[in-house]
């Protein structure tokens, strides 16, 4: 009988361009065909100029290219304030012959390109939800509730895209760049929340996008990044007819020191079990306080909130799993509670 069979591998990266860590990984025996994608932390600013994230994709994809492959996802977030330690995480899928059980399952899907007077409104948020939809057949996850985390790789407004989209006779949301991928996350967010039912699309507008905190999903993560014009996404979760060691669960930090949670979901998978990943977002809190204590992350003229929360989120969740590879990024607009934000836990069990 056989079934499909993730995989996940973290693999530490000297620079945006350090693939050999994968690519030794081949040397050893694990089949380039099987990647489905790649999560990046690299070590650039998270913002508009941060081409760390390009620099990486485009190493990947000469990786790939020279085993003649193609069509890997690989979504890199810049950003690895603080201590975390830049590396990738790389996730395989392939068919075995075992009998299927519960395991990890992942499913990828991109969107067309997307209009840029689309982006940050509704248009967005609904091309996100379809192409979240596809993700999860692909993967074999039939109820929503087994999904744990989307993520997703996001495109942002440059000044060549804005005078493109007006030279067509359309207008966009903001002619701000850097205001730009706040939007564009946070509408791609509110489409995995559309996708997963935690919010009704007929109750989203554009002037909702980054205003309403109320509607969010606990389980979107998006990136926002100059070096695409679509989206990428990864979706992951439990589905039968999977096998292999590897499970997962999330949790929905409430703030941005909320281990509790944390914790919680950590103790709902098996104990002992390696750790193989931990995915989380980040996002100082709009108030300007966490637990009734003023903080100062928005009031930074020299270093943006979103490198702050990175940072802090980072240390935060170090000290929980005692690691500093963790994935963890920025600008969580729409991801999780304000001041929150969704955390993923990967485990491998004994075999």
């Amino acid at each position: 009988m056989s079934s499909m069979r993730a995989h996940v591998y973290r693999v530490a990266a000297d620079a945006p361009d350090d693939v050999s860590g994968v690519e030794a990984l081949f040397a050893q025996g694990l089949d380039p065909r099987s990647v489905v994608a790649v999560l990046g932390k690299t070590e650039g600013n998270g913002c508009v100029n941060d081409f760390t994230r390009g620099y990486a994709s485009q190493s990947f994809e000469a990786l790939f290219r020279r085993y003649g492959i193609e069509g890997v996802t690989a979504v890199m977030s810049g950003g690895t304030e603080g201590a975390l330690s830049p590396h990738w995480t790389v996730f395989t899928r392939r068919a075995v012959e075992a009998p299927g059980e519960r395991a990890l399952a992942i499913g990828t899907s991109r969107t067309p390109n997307l209009p840029f007077h689309h982006l940050g409104r509704r248009e967005q948020v609904l091309m996100v939800a379809n192409a979240v939809c596809a993700a999860m057949h692909q993967a074999g996850i039939e109820n929503v509730a087994d999904v744990h985390f989307v993520q997703i790789k996001c495109p942002l407004l440059t000044l060549r895209r804005i005078e493109e989209a007006q030279a067509a006779g359309e207008t966009v949301a903001t002619r701000d760049t850097l205001k730009s991928m706040g939007l564009s996350r946070g509408a791609s967010a509110l489409g995995v929340a559309v996708a997963l039912g935690e919010v009704d699309a007929a109750d989203i507008e554009d002037a909702d996008i980054c205003t309403r905190h109320d509607l969010f999903s606990g389980r979107a993560s998006t990136s926002a990044g100059v070096e695409l014009t679509d989206h990428e996404i990864i979706v992951m979760g439990m589905a039968d007819g999977w096998s292999g060691p590897f499970v997962m669960d999330h949790a929905v930090m409430q703030d941005a020191i909320d281990t509790a949670s944390v914790r919680a979901a950590r103790e709902r998978l098996p104990s002992g079990a390696r750790l193989a990943a931990v995915l989380a977002k980040a996002e100082p809190d709009p108030s300007g306080r966490v637990r009734g204590k003023r903080h100062t992350m928005l009031d930074d003229s020299d270093i943006s909130g979103t490198r702050h929360a990175r940072a802090f989120v980072g240390g935060v969740l170090a000290g929980v799993f005692g690691m500093t590879d963790l994935y963890v990024s920025g600008g969580a607009e729409h991801q999780g509670p304000p001041g929150g934000g969704p955390v993923a836990i990967i485990v491998e069990k004994e075999s």
